[in-house]
């Protein structure tokens, strides 16, 4: 089995760019699956609760941000917007460059924890 990850990152265009990518999972003891370790520095609770269009900026850090609750629009310069829901994984190293808007979804707060990895 493998887990869904969207990864964000600065090209050599300096644009952020989208990449699905993929995290093997190892079989463990026959009832569970889970990965190999990503070695991080911290965990931050966070909720966006303003649907205020936070314009083109930058990850602060490289981080996994995982959705619990809500919805988050993010956007790239080509004009590509994904939605990330409850479960969704998105892993931010647009750390240069132009950099990517994000917008909550209407009528929702959205809940995240972030895990920095940088």
């Amino acid at each position: 089995m493998e887990m869904k990850v969207t990864r964000l990152y600065t090209g050599s265009d300096g644009e952020s760019h989208f990449e699905d990518i993929t995290i093997p999972l190892k079989d463990q003891e026959g009832f569970f699956e889970w990965s190999e370790p990503t070695k991080a520095t911290g965990i931050i609770f966070a909720e966006l609760y303003s649907d205020k269009l936070l314009d083109w900026h930058n990850a602060p850090r490289r981080q996994f941000i995982v959705t619990l609750e809500g919805e988050v629009e993010i956007g790239i310069g080509d004009g590509t917007k994904r939605i990330f829901r409850g479960g969704d994984v998105l892993m931010a190293e647009d750390t240069t460059g132009r950099g990517h808007s994000r917008r909550r979804g209407k009528d929702q707060h959205h809940k995240v924890i972030i895990i920095t990895l940088d």
